[in-house]
């Protein structure tokens, strides 16, 4: 396969084939249920072919599905890769606390305590880095997380034709959240059940975030 970069360099980079492009998003995801019935996954990107960027994936009580995107570029694609009802374009902010996470999206105001690594992490630390980001090792072991983790998955299709791969190399339970949505509060921590639907996978049922690298593979 032959390679060009796309975006970004180091590990964003995109790589292609004359028929396929490949982009490269690492970072943490973060999946928080709640007693309301609002269940949240921010993502927060530290390399991507777009640059670092926060964005947030809500699922209402209702089953609505909402983008909070923190510019046009980042609303559209990833719109293009998972399905939702409403995309709304606000200012995202999401900042580290010695706690874990305080964060700002539109009409969501959240603090998300982080405690110590969780059972799925200490289970990851088996796996090398570089094995644990590689697609091909990600498409192998798919059936195998389905199986342990219903409604999660490592390899599956995306949308216009986009092939996605996540490899966890990290993990930290969630242990506390506040907040509201909407003006509304956002209640106690909750599993994540039913797992959102965005995507060919949910987070885990137990409320974590997770270090990551997301591969999308698609047409050129």
């Amino acid at each position: 396969m032959s390679s060009r970069s796309d975006h970004a360099s180091g590990p964003a980079a995109g790589r292609a084939s004359d028929s396929v492009v490949e982009r490269r998003f690492r970072g943490r995801i973060m999946g928080v249920g709640t007693t309301s019935g609002v269940r949240i996954v921010v993502g927060m990107w530290d390399r991507s072919p777009f640059g670092p960027f926060t964005d947030v994936f809500l699922e209402l009580p209702d089953g609505t599905s909402v983008l909070l995107a923190p510019d046009e570029i980042v609303a559209a694609y990833v719109s293009g890769t998972y399905r939702f009802d409403t995309v709304s374009v606000v200012d995202v902010r999401a900042r580290r606390t010695a706690g874990g996470l305080e964060l700002s999206a539109g009409a969501l105001q959240a603090s998300i305590d982080v405690g110590g690594i969780s059972p799925l992490g200490r289970i990851l630390r088996i796996v090398p880095k570089p094995i644990a980001r590689d697609p091909r090792w990600l498409a192998a072991i798919d059936p195998v997380a389905r199986l342990l983790a219903p409604g999660s998955g490592t390899a599956g299709s995306a949308g216009n034709g986009r092939r996605e791969y996540y490899g966890v190399t990290g993990a930290h339970d969630v242990t506390g959240v506040r907040g509201t949505w909407a003006g509304e509060p956002l209640g106690d921590l909750a599993p994540l059940d039913p797992p959102v639907a965005f995507g060919f996978a949910s987070m885990p049922k137990i409320p974590q975030v997770v270090d990551v690298e997301t591969t999308i593979r698609e047409p050129a």
